[in-house]
């Protein structure tokens, strides 16, 4: 608001990256917009001693502005935390303090403290639903003044995968590349031969009970360097979908949708595909897929293999009558 000074305290709570660094970003647009010669001074907490906190924090000669971050205040030693809790107290006039924090319980004090005190809080947790992510993905099309079809938003997330910095660049490309109109034709158009080996296509094949295509799907992104931890999730992903829809029962997937948690067409497509997986082959498959899932981040020492072997379980598990 037009004359109103920027929060002297800031506090960036969570996991997600991108959304952190954009925060940032915010709060240094924020405070130049008023002081546009604002320096930003950048330090992580654990190289950051008290000494060096109040040197930054300490006013010049010249009162000039200065945006001071301190990253992954979760980090910080008690000696730190106490002397950012005493900083903080008192910020001289045209310092803004920043501090990012994971959000979990490690500092949680430190959080806690400076809240109580009157820090201006943002909230950028990790986006781990997929209707969170279409929700990214639709913001950030419009961000760079750009359209997106409905149906090209999950073939877009499908494409790329799950992690936002992707999803952002991709995004900014379709948008610059299609003249601002995204739709389903222009994401296939873009983005072909990666989205055909995402761990979403091996994912497909295993529910379709498509051995063959699925070890086919698999070998090639693994061939083309698709993380094996990325292959798992998307296994795991429809496997917790069966389960989910098929404990729902039948009904319209427009009614479904809210109560599971996923989008309209994804409960359809499963509700399709659960009538071929007995419970008995959907519970061994929840088994399977959480013993891949601890292979591919470190249990087993070849997690090519883990995902191979996976592959050829659930389509036999499938196949059971």
């Amino acid at each position: 608001m037009a004359g109103v000074a920027p929060a002297p305290v800031r506090l960036v709570l969570g996991e997600e990256e991108l959304l952190v660094e954009r925060a940032v970003q915010d709060v240094a647009a924020e405070v130049r917009a008023a002081e546009p010669g604002a320096e930003l001074r950048r330090y992580r907490a654990t190289e950051l001693s008290p000494v060096d906190l109040a040197d930054a924090l300490s006013p010049s000669l010249f009162a000039d502005a200065r945006i001071v971050v301190v990253a992954s205040a979760h980090e910080a030693g008690k000696e730190l935390a106490t002397a950012v809790i005493d900083q903080a107290a008192d910020v001289a006039e045209g310092i803004t303090l920043v501090l990012t924090h994971a959000g979990g319980a490690r500092n949680k004090a430190l959080v806690d403290t400076l809240k109580a005190k009157g820090a201006a809080v943002t909230r950028c947790d990790k986006v781990t639903r997929h209707e969170e992510r279409a929700d990214f993905v639709r913001s950030e099309i419009r961000r760079v003044g750009g359209k997106i079809a409905p149906d090209a938003v999950g073939v877009l997330i499908e494409a790329v995968g799950s992690d936002l910095r992707e999803l952002a660049s991709a995004a900014g490309q379709l948008v610059a590349d299609t003249g601002g109109v995204v739709d389903e034709k222009a994401v296939r158009r873009y983005h072909r031969g990666r989205a055909e080996t995402t761990g979403f296509a091996v994912a497909d094949k295993v529910v379709a009970g498509d051995r063959a295509g699925a070890l086919e799907a698999l070998r090639w992104a693994l061939v083309l360097g698709v993380p094996p931890v990325l292959v798992s999730d998307a296994l795991s992903d429809a496997v917790r979908t069966l389960a989910k829809v098929g404990s729902a029962g039948r009904g319209d997937p427009n009614r479904l949708a809210g109560a599971l948690g996923m989008p309209p067409w994804k409960v359809r497509r499963a509700q399709g595909a659960v009538r071929s997986w007995r419970p008995e082959a959907i519970a061994d498959a929840v088994a399977l897929t959480a013993q891949l899932n601890a292979d591919v981040k470190g249990a087993s020492p070849e997690p090519a293999y883990a995902l191979e072997r996976a592959v050829l379980l659930l389509c036999a598990a499938r196949g059971i009558r």
